[in-house]
């Protein structure tokens, strides 16, 4: 991978590779064996890029299939990731939220199923019912249900917490 290439195509949608692998991951190495690999799929992925939708929702697609992949190998105890530093600028903003109620939230994520993790992550984003619904895979009713029915469980979760 490039300098260039991670500087210009990467960076700048830093933050959200950073708050997918942060939903699915514990520990702050694991973290960063995520970023690491998301960014390794990127580069390697990018000639399959279409321009069919926005580089960032090939980001979120990329970044989640990663992840999912990822935690599948190691419910089946496959711990094969390996690799180097991460830049300095993604360990920095992988760390907890200065804002208690987002870390909240974000323990509230946790718990949810995986599927139910990458919907609200991109409802979070802002990104529309019918982009959420290309990224997972799904239809634009399932999506808008699915969002009521998470906000609820985000809702008694973090209430029984307080």
């Amino acid at each position: 991978m490039t300098s260039d290439f991670y500087q210009l195509s990467i960076l700048p949608f830093a933050g959200i590779i950073i708050k997918i692998c942060r939903a699915y991951t514990n520990t702050q190495e694991d973290f960063e064996d995520y970023y690491q690999e998301v960014c390794l799929q990127i580069w390697r992925s990018k000639d399959n890029f279409n321009g069919q939708s926005e580089w960032s929702t090939w980001i979120y697609r990329i970044s989640l299939n990663v992840c999912l992949t990822y935690l599948k190998k190691r419910k089946n105890g496959d711990n094969t990731i390996v690799s180097d530093a991460l830049p300095e600028e993604a360990v920095d903003d992988s760390k907890a939220f200065a804002n208690d109620d987002i870390n909240v939230l974000y323990n509230a994520i946790k718990h949810l199923s995986e599927t139910d993790r990458a919907v609200i992550l991109l409802y979070l984003e802002e990104k529309s019912y019918q982009e959420i619904s290309d990224i997972i895979g799904s239809n634009v009713n399932n999506i808008g249900v699915r969002i009521s029915r998470i906000k609820s469980k985000l809702s008694k979760f973090i209430a029984s917490e307080e």
